[in-house]
């Protein structure tokens, strides 16, 4: 957690705690030194936390975090059990993530591995090997 974060769940300890919100200044930076967030930034926390707009994150737009999700975990598995030579860059660019994703995709969750430009299970069986 960085500094800022930290700043603010100690705002919004005072806040719920009862102290008033230039009370919640001085102890912040009495706490933070040159660290602390400025007048404005502690009093905007604290009216917002007030209001109840900011007791929880806002839903943010934007890129996702991952693009490691559900459906392009299927869609890649569904390229490769059409086609066991399809190349992760063919598969990156269809499904449009980038091709570190599916390889990730492939080794951890559907259990890949290269073998000989074949994605096959880790697991094989002796037979299956010599194959």
């Amino acid at each position: 957690m960085d500094g800022r974060n930290e700043q603010r769940v100690a705002i919004k300890f005072c806040f719920t705690a009862g102290l008033f919100a230039t009370e919640t200044l001085v102890l912040v930076q009495k706490a933070c030194g040159n660290e602390a967030l400025n007048r404005s930034n502690v009093f905007r926390w604290y009216s917002q936390f007030r209001d109840g707009s900011r007791l929880v994150d806002d839903e943010r737009c934007g890129r996702p975090k991952s693009t490691r999700t559900e459906v392009n975990i299927a869609a890649v598995a569904d390229f490769v059990k059409n086609d066991h030579q399809i190349t992760s860059r063919m598969i990156a660019e269809s499904v449009n993530i980038p091709k570190t994703v599916v390889l990730q995709i492939m080794k951890e969750d559907l259990g890949k591995r290269k073998l000989c430009a074949h994605f096959v299970p880790h697991c094989l069986t002796p037979e299956q090997r010599e194959d």
